[in-house]
């Protein structure tokens, strides 16, 4: 035992020499490595060199809003956009900044613009919040707040007939505006009258704010007149935005004319280009003679009505004046006082006979009755056999005694 112990001690000293002898190798070796004093050093590899790539800023969404932050009289009818560059549409939301009703819209199939689909209120605040997205997902958001025409600045029309009426075949359209139109062309092109038959008709302006449209010749007998109107939105001028769309329909009913013969002292009536009645009848006298020419019954009918001679300029004294009369079955041709009525007690012996009238025209109570029962507005009367003129077109619908050619001239 002893012995074997002392064989093993030197072995344990030849492996520490051992790896000491190795160490220093090492060491030696890596001495033998280094760069001698005063020789240059070696150039540094070229992945030593390079410096990292710098990271690019990602470049952001754009967008342009319309109408502009608080722009005013922005138009109703005006598209609102969001238009995106160098990205899309994340999200938009238009409403009344009031209520918060939502306005509807859609995004195009690009992603790149973002518009309105329904007209906007007069005379109400909008607000537009838009959130774009970049390439790179980064997000920004713009918010536009406007408001529209105020209510000071709306042009309403007045219509007649009214939708759905039943008038005659003489009955000119007419649109009254609520402001004056300067852009005349622009109205007449916004508004499209049809009939089954495709007649030709034409606009006449007789003040800034009431126009009329006939056809060359009467309405057909028994048709249907559409009116559609696209004028919401239409600058008519000075600022005035018209704030309606309309289209309607006005029934027309048989043709019915009333002949009107003052130097025979007679009226006949045709139906459908047939005589339906036949009465006798006293018209105005040498001092106030009837109207000559066409002239359209009205919608104003008096089944009882006074007349006073005031009313027509006639003063206590003045010949002619008469003071004030009742009469029966009143119906009214003009503003200015012509109407087909009942004759007076005193007149009725003339029928037939004279003409006593102020303009008038008097007839029997079957006669006036009948009128009244089976004529209507847009009916005609023409009056022939009477040295007076026609009467203005404006006092009442005197239209059909402008001839056709002439009837668009402003």
């Amino acid at each position: 035992m002893g012995e074997l112990e002392e064989s093993r001690t030197p072995r344990r000293g030849w492996r520490i020499a051992l790896v000491s002898l190795v160490v220093f190798g090492l060491a030696t070796g890596v001495a033998g490595c280094t760069t001698p004093t005063g020789a240059p050093a070696p150039a540094p590899s070229t992945s030593a060199q390079a410096s990292p790539t710098p990271t690019v800023a990602a470049e952001p969404a754009t967008v342009v809003l319309t109408p502009e932050k608080d722009a005013t009289f922005v138009n109703p009818v005006s598209e609102v956009l969001a238009v995106v560059d160098n990205g899309t549409v994340y999200n938009a939301v238009l409403k009344e900044t009031a209520t918060g009703e939502v306005i509807d819209g859609e995004r195009d199939p690009s992603g790149s613009k973002w518009s309105s689909k329904t007209p906007l209120k007069f005379d109400t605040a909008y607000t537009l919040d838009v959130t774009v997205v970049n390439p790179e997902g980064d997000q920004s958001n713009r918010v536009s707040t406007f408001n529209t025409v105020p209510a000071s600045h709306e042009a309403d029309a007045i219509l007649y007939p009214g939708a759905g009426s039943t008038v005659g075949v003489g009955q000119p359209l007419e649109f009254n505006f609520s402001e004056p139109v300067a852009n005349k062309e622009a109205v007449e092109n916004a508004i499209k009258i049809t009939t089954s038959t495709g007649q030709v008709g034409a606009f006449r302006w007789y003040t800034d704010q009431m126009v009329r449209y006939r056809a060359a010749d009467y309405w057909p007998a028994n048709s249907q007149v559409n009116v559609d109107m696209k004028l919401l939105g239409i600058d008519i001028g000075n600022g005035m935005i018209a704030n309606f769309n309309k289209n309607y329909n006005v029934n027309i009913g048989n043709k019915v004319v009333m002949e009107a013969d003052a130097a025979n002292m007679s009226v006949s009536i045709l139906v459908n280009d047939q005589v339906a009645r036949t009465f006798s009848a006293t018209l105005g006298d040498t001092e106030f003679p009837s109207a000559s020419g066409y002239i359209v019954i009205t919608a104003d009918k008096q089944r009882y009505a006074t007349f006073k001679a005031a009313s027509i300029g006639l003063k206590p004294g003045d010949p002619g004046d008469y003071g004030s009369v009742d009469v029966e079955f009143a119906t009214r041709l003009s503003k200015s006082g012509i109407f087909i009525h009942q004759a007076t007690a005193s007149a009725m012996p003339y029928l037939g006979v004279a003409n006593l009238s102020h303009g008038c025209i008097g007839l029997s109570a079957e006669g006036a009755g009948w009128v009244f029962q089976n004529m209507r507005a847009g009916d005609l009367v023409h009056t022939v056999g009477t040295p007076n003129e026609t009467i203005a077109p404006t006092d009442g619908f005197g239209d059909w005694n402008i001839p056709f050619e002439q009837y668009a001239s402003r």
